[in-house]
C-alpha cells in the first residue's frame, strides 16, 4: 500500500509541480497590455503584479515538489518493509 500511495504522490506531485512552474514562467515571459506594463514598470519590483503572481506560482510549485518528495519517501519505506 505504501508503494502504491508513494508512487501516486510522486507522479501527481511532479505533474502538478511542473504545471505550476510553466504558469510561473509564462506570467513573467508574456508581454501583456502596453498601458498596464507601463504602469507596472513604475512600481518597485516587489510590488509588481506579474512578479508577485510568479512568486506565488513558484511557491505552489515548490509545495507540489515537496509532495512528490514525500511520495518518494513513502515508496522507499514501502520497499524496505517488503524486504
Amino acid at each position: 500500500m505504501l508503494i502504491l500511495t508513494g508512487t501516486y504522490a510522486l507522479a501527481w506531485g511532479l505533474v502538478r509541480g511542473s504545471a505550476a512552474v510553466r504558469v510561473a514562467l509564462r506570467s513573467l515571459a508574456a508581454d501583456g497590455e502596453p498601458t498596464r506594463a507601463l504602469i507596472d514598470a513604475s512600481r518597485p519590483v516587489y510590488a509588481r503584479v506579474r512578479v508577485r503572481a510568479s512568486a506565488r506560482h513558484a511557491l505552489v510549485a515548490a509545495a507540489w515538489l515537496a509532495v512528490a518528495a514525500y511520495g518518494l519517501l513513502l515508496a522507499t519505506v514501502g520497499v524496505e518493509v517488503f524486504r
